[in-house]
């Protein structure tokens, strides 16, 4: 017997039980009940946090079976992904949603627009979490209506057939609720403050959080200058952080990406503890910038002095009290942050590199797994980077080593579109289309993200549609830019009284007071005209 029919026969019994409950319908009841699966945030953390982890499994078993996501800025914009990849790939399976502290600073803060430089306020980030699952469960309370629509017109036209395939349908239902991996850049505060603002993200349904190891007062976009980091003690503090927050709440297996900036951040605002040679604070400070002192009068007033191999060292110091890492020493601490963040509690790794490079990714994955075999990342395919110039570049170096004949093509003007039909041209483009295949075969990257796309293609369907909308085309613009698009490429919103729920609500009006519901979807309802065409 389906969940379905044993939640009515339940609710039979119950109404059995009860005094008053006659007008109460148990396919009605039971119906709801399939339409709200998850009742709270734990729910959804506890469901998707095993996903996440058989995910990862199933990758170090087969590389090609990488995980990707979108990084979406409202719950409406999660929504309608979720939605368009199960019409255009039938299953949710190994997509996830990614939660980018940048969108949340520039589109969400109750301040304004502002930097990627955790000035936010912090519960954002957790709201923005329980919004996104509002509206992932809306969408599974408004497909599961129009399968439980068609099932009540089947029973009336006594279509057996098409009844049992509607109830098959209803009983192995995908949801559209899937892991999010959620920013809380780098922890907003020291570790209580992470953990305080972990534990909200979890209960709001978080299974994944990922953290960085920048300075919290000090935080800059990954792709920005001026990346202060912290040493490992205090980044390690953190993750602990996160990790109690989880094991609190119940969400054992929840995950931890440790993200590293170290490849880019010049600059450390602390020099670390350290009791005796070559322990993890010996080995942060081994990279700081620094002149051998010779004698005493070396030594100037406030200056801080460290032991380097040996010698007595005075790191340089900036006026703004920063001090500086050696130059060309980024990688080497990349590698170190990964392999102690892994063996210290974090689950998954990002690397924040300054371009999509395979090569330069799987160099430091390749050290990281002489320590850690089975080391993986979350990788940022990042619209900060220039992703067509990018490959072109790679392809011309990759020609010119191989000492093919660069000559008509310009290394410096490779973004002009006068090279977009070019034998150069359409081999990068291929590249950039096998990127994510070749990463996560050749480099590790388990799990492939876009940080915020959706800011962009926002900015971009606005402009068309203002460029026409206002300019000569007029309402065409919409008509043919946008609706009869919709119409035509099958997306939902095209009937958006339907995607918001009004059905929904005609349905629950019935249910809660039968013939006497003031309905909306009557013959005067626009939505007649989409229907059937």
């Amino acid at each position: 017997m389906s969940q379905y029919n044993q939640d009515i026969e339940a609710i039979k019994a119950l109404k059995e039980k009860m005094k008053g409950w006659d007008a109460i319908n148990p396919e009605h009841a039971a119906r709801m009940r399939a339409q709200n699966r998850f009742h709270t945030g734990l729910d959804i953390a506890k469901y998707t946090a095993k996903i996440m982890r058989e995910d990862m499994a199933n990758y170090d078993a087969d590389t090609a079976q990488y995980t990707q996501s979108l990084g979406c800025w409202h719950g409406f914009i999660g929504q309608q992904k979720l939605i368009s990849i199960k019409k255009h790939f039938g299953t949710t399976k190994r997509r996830y949603l990614y939660l980018s502290g940048w969108m949340v600073a520039a589109l969400r803060s109750e301040f304004g627009p502002l930097p990627d430089q955790s000035m936010h306020e912090k519960t954002s980030v957790s709201s923005l979490i329980g919004e996104l699952y509002t509206f992932l469960r809306q969408a599974d309370a408004w497909e599961l209506n129009h399968l439980f629509r068609d099932l009540e017109a089947a029973k009336k036209a006594g279509d057996s057939a098409k009844e049992k395939e509607l109830l098959d349908a209803i009983e192995n239902y995908e949801t559209h609720v899937v892991p999010i991996i959620a920013d809380i850049d780098a922890g907003f505060g020291n570790a209580e403050a992470t953990y305080l603002l972990a534990k909200q993200m979890i209960e709001a349904g978080a299974c994944c959080i990922q953290i960085e190891n920048q300075v919290s007062d000090e935080k800059q976009c990954g792709h920005q200058d001026g990346k202060v980091t912290v040493p490992h003690a205090d980044f390690l503090s953190k993750i602990n952080a996160v990790r109690l927050a989880f094991l609190e709440l119940g969400v054992d297996d929840g995950v931890i990406v440790a993200r590293t900036d170290s490849l880019g951040a010049g600059l450390t605002q602390k020099i670390a503890v350290t009791n005796e040679p070559g322990d993890i604070g010996d080995q942060y400070n081994s990279f700081i910038d620094g002149d051998v002192i010779d004698k005493a009068e070396d030594i100037n007033n406030g200056d801080v002095v460290i032991k380097q191999n040996g010698k007595l060292v005075k790191p340089k110091r900036l006026a703004s009290g920063l001090f500086q890492f050696k130059e060309g020493t980024g990688e080497d601490r990349v590698v170190l942050d990964c392999i102690t963040s892994l063996q210290n509690g974090a689950d998954l790794l990002w690397i924040e590199t300054e371009k999509p490079h395979v090569g330069q990714i799987a160099a430091m994955v390749n050290r990281i797994r002489e320590v850690v075999p089975n080391a993986k990342l979350v990788y940022n395919n990042s619209p900060s980077f220039n992703w067509t110039l990018n490959f072109r570049q790679q392809v011309f170096d990759a020609w010119k080593e191989e000492g093919k004949d660069v000559s008509a093509y310009d290394r410096t003007k490779l973004m002009s579109a006068d090279y977009d039909e070019t034998e150069l041209g359409q081999l990068a483009d291929k590249w950039t289309a096998n990127f994510q295949r070749d990463a996560a075969r050749e480099a590790g990257i388990f799990h492939h993200l876009i940080t915020l796309p959706t800011y962009h293609t926002a900015a971009l369907s606005t402009d068309n549609l203002a460029k026409g909308y206002f300019g000569d085309e007029g309402m065409l613009a919409y008509v043919a830019g946008v609706q009869r698009k919709e119409i035509r490429q099958g997306i939902a919103t095209v009937k958006h009284q339907d995607m918001a729920g009004s059905n929904i609500g005609d349905d629950h009006k019935e249910f809660f007071a039968g013939d006497a519901a003031l309905k909306a979807g009557g013959k005067d309802n626009t939505m007649g005209q989409f229907e059937n065409i």
